[in-house]
C-alpha cells in the first residue's frame, strides 16, 4: 500500500486561505458529515481522536496525544498526525502533519465566516490573545483584508510585544474596552472560563469572531454580547450541547435555541441584513472540518506535483 505523507513546512507552502475558504464552501454542499470523538486517559496523559465521514469526500481520523510531562524534557506536549482515507475504497491516501491541519482548520474556520458575516470594508481588526492561535489568525485574516491595521490585546503585554515582534505592522491594544470599541472586526482566541469581552462595548456593524471556548466550563464574551448580537455557528452538532458560550447561556435562559440563526450547512442564512448588524461568529471547529481541510491539503500537494 502507498500513501501520501505531507509534514508541515513543505504541505503548508502549497496552500492559500482563500482556496481553504472555497474547499469549506464545496464541502457543505455535500451529505452531512457523520462525526465522532474518542478520549483514553493515562494520568495525565490523553489520546484524543477525532473522526468524521462524508459521503463524496472521504474519511479523516485525526488523533493526538496529549503528554503535559513532555515540556520539561524538551519535547512538545501535543504530537498526532491526520489519516486521509478514500470515499470510493476507504484505502489510506495521505498522513498529513495534525499541526498543519489544525492551524489551517481553526483560523480559517473563522476566516471562512469573516468573509460571510464582516463587511467587506473593514479596516480596523483586534486580535485578543498573542498565542500561537492568534499569529495564525493574522496571517489568516491579512490575507482577506489586505488594507486593514492590526492590534492585539493579550493580559500579558510582554506575550503581546512578542507577537508584534512576530507580526509585522501589528500594534500593542493597550486598554481592551478602548481596542473593542474601536475595531471592525474582533477576533478572539483566549483560553478564558470567565467572559473578557462585554456586549455593552460591541458598535454597530461590528463582526465578533470566538475562537477560544472550547469546554463546557469557557467563555470569552458575556450575556449581553451574545443578546445584542446576530449569532451564527460554524456547526450545531460541536458547539450547542458542547462549548460554555453557547451551552451557558441557553441553559440559564439568556439566550433561546433560536438566538443561533445558522450553522455552516445553511450557508445562504450566513449574511448580514445592514451593515449596523453585529454578527458573532462561534467557531467550535469539529473534525468535519479537519476532514475538508484535508482533502484541501493533499490537493494542492497533488497539484503542485
Amino acid at each position: 500500500m502507498s500513501f501520501t505523507h505531507i509534514p508541515f513546512a513543505e504541505g503548508e507552502a502549497k496552500l492559500s486561505w482563500q482556496g481553504l475558504c472555497a474547499a469549506f464552501e464545496a464541502g457543505h454542499k455535500l451529505p452531512k458529515a457523520e462525526i465522532g470523538d474518542t478520549f483514553l486517559y493515562r494520568d495525565p496523559d490523553t489520546l484524543l481522536s477525532r473522526s468524521a465521514w462524508i459521503d463524496g469526500m472521504g474519511i479523516a481520523v485525526k488523533s493526538a496525544t496529549i503528554f503535559p510531562g513532555n515540556p520539561t524534557k524538551g519535547d512538545p506536549m501535543i504530537n498526532g498526525a491526520v489519516c486521509l482515507y478514500g470515499d470510493g475504497d476507504g484505502t489510506l491516501e495521505a498522513l498529513i502533519d495534525f499541526h498543519l491541519v489544525t492551524k489551517w482548520k481553526t483560523a480559517g474556520d473563522s476566516l471562512f465566516a469573516a468573509t460571510k458575516l464582516a463587511r467587506p470594508d473593514s479596516r480596523e481588526i483586534l486580535i485578543v490573545g498573542a498565542g500561537t492561535v492568534g499569529r495564525n489568525l493574522f496571517a489568516a485574516y491579512s490575507s482577506a483584508f489586505p488594507e486593514a491595521r492590526f492590534t492585539v490585546w493579550n493580559r500579558t503585554t510582554k506575550n503581546a510585544e512578542a507577537m508584534v515582534a512576530d507580526c509585522p505592522g501589528l500594534r500593542v491594544a493597550e486598554d481592551l474596552e478602548t481596542a473593542v470599541r474601536g475595531a471592525d472586526i474582533v477576533t478572539s482566541a483566549t483560553m478564558s472560563t470567565e467572559p473578557v469581552l462585554r456586549g455593552e462595548w460591541f458598535q454597530p456593524g461590528q463582526h465578533i469572531d470566538l475562537i477560544g471556548a472550547y469546554r463546557p466550563d469557557m467563555r470569552e464574551v458575556d450575556d449581553a454580547g451574545l443578546q445584542r448580537a446576530r449569532v451564527f455557528v460554524d456547526s450545531y452538532d460541536t458547539t450547542v450541547d458542547h462549548i460554555g458560550e453557547i451551552k451557558i447561556p441557553l441553559a440559564s435562559g439568556a439566550i433561546s435555541r433560536d438566538h443561533l440563526l445558522a450553522d455552516y450547512y445553511t450557508l445562504d442564512a450566513f449574511t448580514r441584513q445592514s451593515d449596523d448588524d453585529i454578527t458573532l461568529f462561534k467557531n467550535g471547529g469539529g473534525a468535519h472540518l479537519d476532514l475538508m481541510t484535508s482533502r484541501y491539503i493533499l490537493d494542492a500537494w497533488q497539484a503542485a506535483a
